[in-house]
């Protein structure tokens, strides 16, 4: 059979958060820490000293490299790369000392206020600071009641007031299932299907895939490690697809754990159409003969990202591929 395994790794490479664009994402994030510090301190005094603890796909070594936006600004056409980076602001102290949800965000909105040209977004969640090359920085805003070894974090969430949140449990959970693999399967993987969404977004107009924490969960849940990243990527898929016949549902894992993070979620039977036709063309790649002819299947779904340019369009042989798949105890069998 075709094995495309090495094309699947040059896109690894292509997709994944290089080293300039994570360290220039780091120089934005500690300038926006240096500027809330300065506010505290200068306009707050009295009040709880915030203290940040980066989040998400950025801390997880999941983050890929989006397919860039075409925009028009003053007549010409420029690229944007939409980029999302998280990081949590946590206030520590006693509950006597918990201020409004409102007045943190107020705060927190003050502080970054005129960071950069656009604006700041006070959204329910989180404080948005906009930057003109496209990417945003998110800022969730956290108390934690000081003392209290039972205590978990609480979201100031602006319509449904504290919620119990614990991002950094999540980034744990994550990384002890990702670091306990011989090789970093489970993150390519989750790299892979994010950038399926990332390209299907791009050309399906109205319709949105599940977000990127959804697609980390269900590659998580769901992982069937192989020796080979196209084999594995298409069990994982056929794993997950087998799990959502059960229930269309993706529920957290942690701190508020048992949450469904697809309630809001609007598209099921665009999903599963784009997942069953992904499935179907995994499924034809692997036993396809030529390197070529599999490679296109692949990049049917994955984008011109995907490096056909490398494929061979010769025959390999109908070779039975018998090395079994590595599944996880939790994961269903493809």
């Amino acid at each position: 059979m075709a094995n495309c395994d090495s094309i699947f790794k040059v896109f690894d490479e292509d997709i994944i958060l290089h080293d300039t664009r994570r360290d220039s994402l780091k120089k934005s994030r500690k300038a926006l820490r240096n500027r809330i510090k300065e506010y505290f301190k200068e306009e707050k005094p009295d009040e709880i000293k915030p203290k940040f603890y980066g989040q998400g796909s950025f801390m997880m070594g999941i983050a890929i490299n989006p397919i860039p936006k075409v925009v028009t600004e003053d007549g010409k056409e420029v690229s944007k790369h939409k980029y999302d980076v998280d990081d949590g602001i946590y206030f520590i102290g006693k509950e006597s000392e918990r201020k409004a949800v409102q007045t943190y965000h107020n705060w927190i909105w003050d502080a970054v206020d005129g960071h950069t040209d656009t604006p700041p977004v006070d959204k329910n969640t989180c404080i948005r600071v906009i930057y003109h090359d496209g990417h945003n920085i998110d800022l969730p805003i956290y108390f934690l009641v000081k003392g209290d070894d039972d205590a978990v974090p609480q979201l100031a969430h602006k319509s449904k007031s504290w919620l119990d949140s614990d991002p950094r449990e999540f980034v744990t959970w994550f990384t002890g299932i990702a670091d306990a693999q011989k090789k970093d399967q489970l993150r390519s993987l989750v790299r892979y299907m994010k950038a399926w969404a990332d390209y299907q977004n791009n050309s399906s107009g109205t319709s949105k895939m599940p977000p990127g924490m959804v697609m980390t969960i269900w590659a998580a849940e769901n992982a069937c490690y192989n020796e080979r990243d196209d084999v594995a990527l298409r069990d994982t898929l056929q794993a997950i697809r087998d799990t959502l016949t059960d229930a269309f549902e993706c529920n957290r894992p942690t701190v508020p754990a048992g949450e469904n993070l697809l309630d809001d979620y609007k598209y099921e039977e665009y999903f599963l159409g784009r997942l069953d036709a992904f499935l179907e063309s995994a499924k034809q790649a692997v036993n396809e003969t030529n390197q070529k002819t599999a490679c296109g299947k692949w990049q049917t779904h994955l984008g011109p990202r995907f490096p056909c340019r490398l494929a061979e369009d010769k025959d390999m042989g109908a070779r039975a591929y018998g090395t079994p798949a590595i599944i996880q105890e939790n994961a269903k069998s493809a």
